[in-house]
């Protein structure tokens, strides 16, 4: 399960589930949200896809593919064009595709940061970083602050984690011996 430490010192975990069809086959993820151990929420329906397509987004602009080679630190590429920008936000959404009970989004923010330098000169710094914010469903958030490789770890043991919950059991009965059985009629 992959986690992060927030601004507020609380801890975020983020453990994917398996989606399951009408026959028990795993087939996609959605994440499980824990502040502190607690239940928070659960989002992304579906995200296991996009997660896999984020990891090899940040690694390639972290190797300086596309306009990440812009940025001289590694730590400051992130994928995408614009300086800022959403990288996700996974949702919840009810049957009635209506949304509440929590939401996980990445937002990608430049920062100055002033360094100082020898007899009171100094230089302003830009910097970009992840802002990875949760909030469940009574509204109260959290945030932690990423650098692209803090963000490409977090992302790629999520998808690791993924793909494990993905591996199909038993695949020749279903539990009501029904299509897919060994069993000829």
């Amino acid at each position: 399960m992959g986690g992060l430490r927030c601004v507020d010192g609380s801890y975020l975990t983020v453990t994917p589930i398996a989606c399951r069809d009408s026959l028990g086959m795993p087939y996609e993820v959605t994440l499980a949200l824990h502040r502190d151990g607690s239940p928070y929420g659960v989002v992304g329906e579906r995200c296991g896809w996009f997660l896999a397509r984020l990891a090899r987004g940040v690694g390639a602009a972290r190797s300086g593919r596309g306009n990440a080679r812009l940025w001289p630190d590694p730590d400051d590429r992130f994928p995408g064009d614009e300086p800022d920008g959403e990288l996700f936000a996974f949702r919840y959404r009810t049957r009635s595709d209506m949304v509440g009970g929590g939401e996980l989004r990445c937002q990608l923010r430049t920062v100055p940061v002033w360094v100082p330098g020898r007899h009171g000169r100094g230089e302003w710094r830009v910097t970009r970083r992840a802002y990875v914010e949760a909030w469940g469903p009574a509204g109260i958030g959290m945030r932690a602050v990423l650098t692209s490789g803090e963000l490409a770890a977090f992302v790629e043991a999520l998808v690791a984690e993924a793909e494990g919950a993905l591996e199909p059991g038993e695949l020749g009965r279903n539990p009501v011996e029904g299509a897919g059985s060994l069993k000829s009629r």
